[in-house]
């Protein structure tokens, strides 16, 4: 495909995405009906000038035609990943994220520098797969030692840099492993369910978090799985099988006071919905999207689902709280707003059973630290 051809396919899911469709629909819709197909190398190349767009947009000239602001954000995206020093922190300060943001959370420069960055792709093998995975897909390489090295041993997690689709491959239609990110991979770690437990994912949307839960258990105990969308649990539900993963229940449930069932739960997980700033380097559109009201609304949510949820808990129950997010509002204030509130809860360490030096009952997953999305946790045993 010529840079031409490229760029003009970039324009055209650009102005789809001026009409208000989101970048990934966007992509979606116009690869599809390209004529080139949906060759790997063609989605790669056109998503990566889309994203680029996005992620350089306060340095374009919104004069020049949509082809040459995806060339000039190209064009930047490379010189960053040649010098990333050379762009000073300030210009990043004041381009690189809304300005609202500063007032709602620390915007620090390692951070800024990581969101410019093209992100990584992680994979999580199964438990059972997990030593077989690399020589199987070729291109993958473990997750790095860390600051959370106590976990390092029960990590399934994987950095692909290859070229394939990885979704046409046999080993994914085997299920033999899932496209997650590290920092979602370490919230299954976080609730550290046992084989023949029982557990609620409140917030499933389309399973990402519940079936990493279920292999964890070793597809053994009950799982429940619940969300608005009844749409996104008819998608789990086809994850699911191709995974293997049959100790599970799904219940659709608005986050109201009314939950999806009785059960006393050895568990729960509230991954609830957020303002996604931690996706930012993966969906740097939503950088431009998202706005200050869509925080407090949020938080406001976020909360409710909390105080709902904590009734279903058994005595000595484990609650986990995580956002895909870094904004005080939706991370510490809602976690010691819940904490006030609710004195038959007590705080306990993220990762149970880690040594002393390992995180508390509050963490925050940052991206310039894990190389993967910005995630908060918080978590809870009722007493």
């Amino acid at each position: 495909m010529t840079d031409t051809a490229l760029l003009n396919e970039a324009a055209r899911v650009l102005k789809l995405v001026q009409t208000g469709t989101p970048a990934d629909a966007a992509l979606r819709e116009t690869l599809g009906r390209t004529r080139h197909g949906s060759a790997p190398a063609l989605r790669r190349a056109v998503s990566r000038a889309v994203f680029a767009y996005f992620r350089w947009w306060r340095w374009l000239e919104p004069k020049q035609s949509l082809q040459k602001q995806a060339a000039a954000a190209l064009d930047l995206q490379a010189r960053f990943d040649r010098a990333p020093g050379s762009f000073k922190a300030e210009a990043l300060a004041a381009r690189a994220v809304p300005d609202w943001l500063k007032t709602e959370m620390d915007v620090a420069p390692d951070w800024l520098r990581q969101l410019q960055r093209e992100p990584v792709l992680w994979l999580r093998a199964k438990q059972n797969e997990a030593a077989n995975l690399p020589a199987l897909l070729g291109d993958c390489a473990p997750a790095p030692s860390s600051q959370l090295s106590t976990l390092n041993s029960q990590l399934s997690a994987f950095r692909y840099s290859g070229p394939r689709d990885l979704f046409l491959t046999d080993e994914f239609r085997d299920g033999r492993f899932e496209i997650q990110d590290l920092a979602s991979q370490l919230v299954g770690h976080a609730c550290a369910p046992q084989p023949g437990q029982t557990w609620w994912d409140a917030c499933a949307g389309e399973g990402g978090k519940t079936l990493h839960l279920s292999d964890l258990m070793q597809n053994k105990g009950l799982l429940w799985a619940s969300d608005r969308s009844v749409r996104r649990l008819d998608h789990l539900k086809k994850r699911a099988a191709r995974a293997g993963m049959f100790n599970y229940r799904t219940a659709p449930w608005d986050g109201s006071a009314k939950l999806p069932t009785k059960t006393k739960f050895d568990g729960v997980l509230v991954d609830a919905p957020c303002s996604g700033v931690g996706t930012w380097q993966r969906n740097p559109h939503a950088r431009w999207t998202t706005q200050p009201a869509d925080v407090r609304e949020l938080a406001a949510v976020q909360q409710r689902l909390l105080d709902h949820v904590a009734s279903s808990l058994k005595s000595g129950g484990r609650l986990v709280y995580s956002v895909c997010t870094l904004t005080r509002a939706e991370t510490t204030d809602v976690a010691d707003a819940f904490a006030a509130a609710h004195p038959e809860f007590e705080p306990v360490p993220v990762f149970p059973g880690a040594q002393p030096s390992a995180p508390g009952s509050q963490l925050f997953l940052q991206p310039h630290e894990l190389n993967a999305n910005g995630m908060f946790l918080a978590t809870w045993k009722k007493k």
